[in-house]
């Protein structure tokens, strides 16, 4: 890898991650993009893809280290995410065991796998969502989303205070209701118009703001 600005991408295939890999390849980063399987538009825009990776396991986050070994990592991105429905009364409790380890435990098993590959000054976006506010929640349901990204909130709080004398700084960041795959194509925004305001974001992050909750219209959310 050259001495460019090193980005390392999880989910980055499609939806909201392609579009984070092309913006940041666009500002001249090295874009390291990290999926199960990799894309053709990703491939494009990436430097290097590190495919056939289920950040849910040890053996996916050891195959992604292994991919990563020797890289000094300035920012990482924890996109990989999963969206489902529960109704009270028939409420499928695999599917909220199943969202608490992609939308939470994933990202904190990242987070301290790679930050010993990242220097001072580096930086940890996790995208979460508007719906782990808890002050925020006034129409019920989608317990293991909600309840999934509340957790990351509280995991990565603590990550914010762990990492500060490592000189990293840690944000979370809801992208805003997009139209990708996750939710049907149904979203309000486009996933380049999100992209452009994480990306702003995750540019203006430091440890003075770090361990807060952005919407990435520039909002900050409550928890």
């Amino acid at each position: 890898m050259s001495n460019k600005r090193v980005v390392v991408i999880t989910g980055a295939n499609r939806g909201i991650g392609l579009e984070l890999a092309r913006l940041f390849a666009a500002k001249g980063c090295e874009v390291i993009g990290v999926c199960r399987e990799t894309s053709a538009e990703l491939a494009e825009a990436a430097a290097k893809v590190v495919d056939g990776v289920d950040v849910t396991t040890d053996t996916g986050v050891e195959r992604l280290m292994a991919g990563l070994q020797g890289v000094k990592i300035d920012v990482l991105v924890n996109n990989a995410g999963l969206l489902q429905d529960e109704v009270l009364g028939s409420i499928d409790f695999d599917s909220l065991r199943t969202q608490m380890e992609i939308n939470a435990y994933a990202p904190l098993r990242i987070a301290e796998a790679l930050f010993p590959q990242m220097p001072s000054g580096g930086k940890i976006a996790n995208i979460t969502s508007r719906m782990g506010s808890i002050a925020d929640n006034d129409s019920g349901g989608r317990y293991g989303y909600r309840a999934s990204k509340a957790a990351l909130n509280a995991f990565a709080k603590s990550l914010a205070t762990d990492l500060k004398p490592h000189g990293i700084a840690v944000a979370q960041l809801h992208p805003g209701y997009v139209k990708t795959r996750m939710v049907n194509f149904g979203g309000l925004i486009t996933p380049e118009e999100s992209a452009k305001g994480l990306v702003a974001l995750i540019e203006g992050l430091n440890l003075e703001n770090s361990g807060t909750f952005w919407h990435s219209n520039g909002e900050q959310l409550p928890w």
